[in-house]
């Protein structure tokens, strides 16, 4: 049985975590870190702590869906004191934290990913083998979410155009575009359009298309239940508990 501990337990994915590994026969919730006031119940004997060094000692392995404040607070426990290992899901990350995240991969196992959606790891695949084949083809990316979400573009359209842009050995950030508005002339050949709706209740749709003249491929991804997260970090917690100590991804537990 692999002891879990969740940093985000008071989020929307993080209160799913403690209803599908109450489901789990392999995992089971062992410690929630929290801010302020638990708002699920969770089972007797769960450690509730609002300390970083508290929760990494009471589980096998600890899986982050918060913010990334929080999670440099992790970070910094583990880079500091050492620690177990960690499945990190949280976006926005400046680059003070991303580095953060690679010194930690030097003493505990780190899986990170922008979307722990199995489905869009296999679409992150996809747009590398379709970007490569169709090199010519403009690539532009729709990312749609429910209205609260504060980080735009989203994590997974990043990733998304950091697979397309490396398939074509491009650099991300010399191609993004994320905007446009007035009269800005015709599309550059190599630009990557990463474009961001806000709206309602969407949990998360995302579309990566190629476009040529003549003819155009669009790849979706729509996730319907934020379960789909969730329970693709349980299956990732699981994997990464045998682990030796490095920077791993969604596909690398997948083997794809």
């Amino acid at each position: 049985m692999v002891n879990v501990g969740i940093v985000g337990s008071t989020g929307r994915v993080g209160s799913l975590l403690i209803d599908d590994l109450a489901l789990d026969e392999n995992a089971n919730l062992k410690a929630c870190h929290v801010f302020d006031e638990l708002k699920k119940s969770v089972p007797e004997g769960t450690v509730v702590t609002n300390d970083m060094r508290v929760l990494l000692d009471s589980c096998d392995v600890i899986i982050d869906f918060s913010a990334p404040a929080a999670t440099q607070s992790l970070l910094e426990e583990v880079v500091e004191n050492g620690g177990k290992p960690l499945v990190i899901a949280t976006t926005g990350f400046n680059k003070h934290q991303q580095n953060l995240l690679i010194e930690a991969s030097k003493k505990v196992p780190v899986l990170y990913a922008t979307n722990m959606s199995l489905g869009v790891a296999v679409l992150n695949k996809l747009v590398s083998l379709a970007s490569k084949a169709l090199r010519d083809f403009d690539c532009e990316i729709v990312e749609q979410h429910h209205r609260y979400k504060v980080d735009s573009p989203s994590g997974t359209a990043l990733t998304l155009a950091e697979h397309a842009a490396k398939a074509r050995d491009l650099d991300l950030d010399a191609v993004r575009v994320s905007g446009r508005d007035g009269v800005i002339g015709a599309r550059t050949k190599d630009e990557i359009g990463v474009m961001s709706l806000r709206g309602g209740d969407i949990v998360g749709r995302h579309t990566v298309g190629l476009y040529n003249d003549g003819e155009f491929i669009e790849l979706h991804h729509t996730a319907t239940s934020r379960n789909t997260f969730s329970r693709g970090a349980i299956k990732a917690a699981k994997w990464l508990v045998n682990q030796e100590a490095g920077l791993y991804s969604i596909n690398d537990c997948l083997g794809l």
